[in-house]
């Protein structure tokens, strides 16, 4: 898509519009729910310090093409970049929240794909349901473990592969509005 094509084109309110360096044009519902939810993981995130390699929305290389921009992930300390991005082989934890329409892709084919690449721990977080899924014990077609974890139940600490700890506050998950979703 050219830029004059971009300037040009009217995008869906609600979504969010990334452009990959690779030509793809990738459309993401968002909706305050889904906002304040990555806001509240990213200053969980801050235990880990504050320069603990995490980001939000932010490209990670997969193969096959299967690129993906999840809502957090939390990379190994040393992770290197490799041009422009960092590998999916440096993430430790992703977390999806769930979107109205997303659900079944969180919960059934980022499952899937995040387990199939290995990725050590994979955490939905679905403010519509009021529920967080953490996925661990990765293997080629998802994960064996599941757990999940009612919204306003404390602080749930998980465990990442390099022996630090993340603390997700359930009882800071932002809940909708009523009558949304």
């Amino acid at each position: 898509m050219s830029v004059d094509a971009v300037m040009h084109t009217e995008f869906p309110a609600g979504y969010v519009v990334f452009f990959g360096t690779d030509g793809k044009v990738i459309m993401a519902p968002r909706s305050f729910e889904h906002s304040s939810t990555i806001k509240s993981m990213q200053i969980d995130s801050l235990s880990l310090g504050r320069h603990a390699k995490t980001a939000s929305d932010v490209y990670l290389d997969f193969p096959a093409d299967e690129n993906s921009a999840p809502d957090l992930v939390i990379l190994r300390e040393d992770a290197q970049r490799h041009g422009k991005r960092y590998g999916f082989e440096d993430a430790l934890l992703i977390a999806e929240v769930v979107s109205v329409s997303s659900a079944r892709k969180h919960y059934d084919d980022c499952t899937a794909k995040y387990g199939r690449h290995g990725i050590p721990v994979y955490v939905v977080v679905d403010p519509y349901a009021g529920e967080v899924v953490v996925h661990t014990r990765p293997t080629g077609s998802g994960y064996i473990a599941a757990h999940t974890h009612n919204y306003g139940s404390g602080k749930l600490p998980i465990e990442l592969a390099d022996g630090r700890t993340y603390t997700l506050d359930l009882d800071e998950l932002p809940r909708p509005e009523p009558g949304v979703g």
